[in-house]
């Protein structure tokens, strides 16, 4: 998709995008062993649409959850009959009311031997308060909501891309453990970079080419090779998280070695820059400017991270060499690892 899709869908507050089960699964195979015994709140997924809602719900068991919370905003605007869910008694416009689902167990309620939404949809449809609708709207902000997250352990959701900073800024108050999607460029942002540069936030293992197909009700303009039918395509998309991952800490093999030709120093910061996270040099123990792509391999137990732009004040704000404007950069520079 191109970015001018993305936004303006972020300019009117538009940017709900529902997440591919197949995506889902391919990221949370990595943190199983961090769900036993506890609870999930998935508080920006409308159960009748959302794949995260899904996702834990048929893996209730597997994972060994003790709750699942998920919280539908009132305001979405993607029509979906994923789980054909019930409301019994009392009418509604769809798409116009909030409401929650409570799950604490999912159970094989036809004796097929699996679990499967066929069960999922008997749990909600015939057990007692398993869901109920919200006095407010929704909203991750709300009241409502916010004690349904002091219940819970770790947060798994795709939160509006326009209130990432506002949605990161909750979860670290409350100290939550979470698993969210956002784009790249909030790894820039002022209220961002701090919690990665203080090892308090870090990039899970993300989407195959830094780009995932959404369901979502904005117009698609990705080329026709690119293009699923009734989704849209967002480059540039991360999984942000605070839960351990192998991945945090493999460290990066290096291989060049550094020269002043292909290592030219910034005009206005004492740093070399590297052009590619690949090219990093293995004998310069010195400050380096590298992209901000570094942060796909970054292991704080090999590297530390100095700042970016902003955080170390550079001047003109971005690094300058003979007199150009260089691409923004995190500077790092090498752990000295001691020998035993």
């Amino acid at each position: 998709m191109a970015n001018s899709n993305l936004n303006q869908a972020k300019e009117a507050k538009k940017d709900e995008f529902y997440t591919q089960l197949s995506d889902i699964e391919n990221e949370l195979r990595h943190y199983r062993s961090h769900f036993q015994g506890k609870t999930v709140l998935c508080n920006c997924d409308d159960p009748y649409e959302s794949n995260f809602f899904k996702y834990f719900a048929l893996n209730f068991n597997a994972l060994g959850l003790k709750k699942l919370i998920a919280t539908c905003y009132n305001g979405s605007p993607v029509q979906g009959n994923e789980l054909m869910i019930d409301f019994g008694n009392f009418s509604y416009e769809p798409k116009k009311i909030a409401y929650k689902v409570e799950i604490s167990e999912v159970n094989d309620s036809n004796g097929d031997g699996v679990i499967n939404l066929t069960d999922v949809q008997y749990l909600i449809k015939n057990k007692n308060n398993v869901l109920s609708l919200l006095k407010e709207n929704g909203d991750f902000r709300s009241n409502e909501c916010i004690e349904l997250l002091k219940q819970s352990d770790i947060v798994v959701t795709n939160p509006p891309f326009s209130l990432f900073r506002e949605y990161v800024a909750q979860l670290i108050e409350y100290g939550k453990k979470f698993l969210i999607i956002g784009h790249q460029n909030a790894i820039t942002y002022k209220e961002i970079f701090p919690l990665i540069m203080n090892n308090k936030l870090w990039l899970g293992y993300g989407f195959k080419g830094g780009a995932a197909h959404f369901v979502s009700p904005y117009d698609d303009v990705a080329s026709a090779n690119d293009h699923k039918k009734g989704m849209i395509r967002v480059s540039g998309v991360h999984w942000f998280t605070n839960l351990e991952i192998k991945k945090r800490h493999e460290e990066l093999v290096l291989y060049s070695k550094y020269n002043d030709s292909e290592y030219p120093r910034y005009d206005n910061y004492d740093a070399i820059n590297v052009n590619k996270t690949n090219e990093i040099p293995m004998d310069y123990d010195g400050v380096m400017g590298v992209p901000i792509t570094f942060l796909d391999k970054y292991n704080p137990e090999q590297f530390e991270i100095i700042g970016n732009e902003i955080l170390l004040d550079i001047p003109k704000g971005r690094g300058y060499i003979n007199g150009k404007r260089m691409y923004s950069r995190i500077f790092i520079r090498k752990k000295t690892v001691e020998i035993q």
